[in-house]
Order: structure tokens, then C-alpha cells, then sequence
């Protein structure tokens, strides 16, 4: 037997069966650390990582009963980089203590490590060998468009507590009204100017350019926000996030 246990990190995209295989492992005695869980434990009341958190980003993702508004944390993080770096700064020192000494208590020959983002993040634990789960992506997709695996944030929208939320019906009478006011604003306009202003935007897409001064000058022209989009999906294509590879 090795002098420590070897540490085998255990990887996979979305909807790979990660979570499968580290059961399997774990069903035969095999030790099994996982981040995720770990990340999860550290943000919880009383944990290292929950204050730190509040205190970084506010109150406003304290929920009624003291524990951190996942859902609310996660939107945020995933619309804003920097919020991201933060978040990570704070939280990745944390799990990869934990993690080390979770390792430092395995008896076993080896154990898996369950890293997600293994071969993306650096400065992580170390480990010894790199166990990636694969699949073919049709599968992926299908796992996870049938909720087969959930993958909250891609197929599951729910925090850690099920709220009731009312939703807001669309009054027929605005819009019919916001239609009547698109159909003027489109008659009235000059559509030469608009035309000119929105192939300008395509020109800047498909280039190099700033796309902002060209978006202003197409609004200034009364191209629609929807135009303006329309513009962009046609130069850069729609993102699916069941089927982008991770």
C-alpha cells in the first residue's frame, strides 16, 4: 500500500453521470469527497463560509430563516464576472481545506475527489490521476432535458426551499396597446435610415468593432430593441445550454 492513499479526481460535463459513477465507487468502499457537498456545508448557518458571503454581497441574499439565498447567489454570479471571481475567492480556500482533510482521513489505497470543473480550475488539490466521465451528447441532452439528472440553473429553477410566486398575467388591453403604438412608430419612421442603421450593427458584429455606437445610432434611427436583436442573432446564432459542451 501506497505511503497516503492516491487521490483520483473525477470529472465529467453536465449530464455525463459523474454522480452515478462516484456512488458506484462509493457502494464498494471506495471514499468519496465531494466539492459540490462541500461547497453546500460551508455557505450553511454558523459555517465559515456563510458569513463571509453575506458580508461580501449583502443581506438581500439572507433568507428568512439565516441561510444564503442559493438561487438569488447563483443568478447574480452567473450574470457578472467579477461577482464570480469574488465569490470563488472566498469560497475555493474553504472547500479545498475541507477537502484535504476529508483526504487526510481516508484509509482506503485511493478515493475520489469530485471536482466538476477539475481541468478547468487551477490551484485546486492536488490530485494523482484524472477520471473523466463521458458520454455521447445526445445522452446528455436527453438526461437532462428528461430530468433525469438535475442540474439546477439548466433544467431545475428552485432554491433551497420551494416559495409560492405569483405570477404576472400580461393585461390584453396594454397589449394591444404597445402593438398599436410599434405598428405607428414603424409607419412613421424613414425605413431607408433604419435599414442603413441596422446593416451598420450587422457590420460591426460580424467584425472587430464597438458594437455600441452602432446600436445607438440604431435606436436614435427608431429601430426597435427587437430589431437590433434580430440583427445580432442572425450575425452570432442563439446559445442552447443543454447543448453546449462544458
Amino acid at each position: 500500500m501506497p505511503s497516503r492513499p492516491l487521490v483520483i479526481g473525477l470529472t465529467g460535463g453536465i449530464g455525463s453521470g459523474k454522480s452515478a459513477v462516484a456512488d458506484a465507487f462509493a457502494a464498494m468502499g471506495v471514499p468519496v469527497t465531494d466539492t459540490d457537498a462541500l461547497a453546500h456545508a460551508l455557505t450553511a448557518p454558523g459555517a465559515r463560509g456563510h458569513q463571509a458571503v453575506l458580508e461580501t454581497f449583502g443581506a438581500s441574499f439572507r433568507r428568512p430563516d439565516g441561510t444564503i439565498d442559493r438561487a438569488e447567489l447563483r443568478r447574480h454570479v452567473f450574470s457578472d464576472a467579477a461577482a464570480r471571481t469574488r465569490l470563488e475567492s472566498i469560497l475555493h480556500p474553504l472547500i479545498r481545506a475541507a477537502a484535504q482533510r476529508e483526504i487526510d482521513e481516508w484509509t482506503a489505497p485511493y478515493g475520489l475527489l469530485v471536482v466538476p470543473l477539475l481541468l478547468e480550475r487551477t490551484g485546486g488539490t492536488p490530485v494523482d490521476r484524472v477520471l473523466v466521465v463521458d458520454c455521447p451528447e445526445e445522452e446528455q441532452v436527453r438526461r437532462v432535458q428528461s430530468g433525469e439528472e438535475v442540474i439546477v440553473g439548466v433544467n431545475r429553477w428552485t432554491g433551497d426551499a420551494e416559495e409560492a410566486i405569483e405570477l404576472h398575467a400580461i393585461d390584453p388591453e396594454g397589449e394591444r396597446r404597445q402593438s398599436e403604438r410599434t405598428r405607428a412608430l414603424r409607419a412613421s419612421r424613414d425605413s431607408a435610415a433604419v435599414e442603413s442603421a441596422l446593416a451598420a450593427v450587422r457590420g460591426a458584429a460580424d467584425g472587430e468593432q464597438n458594437l455600441l455606437p452602432p446600436m445607438r445610432e440604431a435606436l436614435r434611427a427608431r429601430a426597435t430593441v427587437g430589431e437590433v436583436c434580430g440583427v445580432l442573432r442572425d450575425a452570432w446564432g442563439t446559445y442552447d445550454a443543454l447543448r453546449a459542451r462544458p
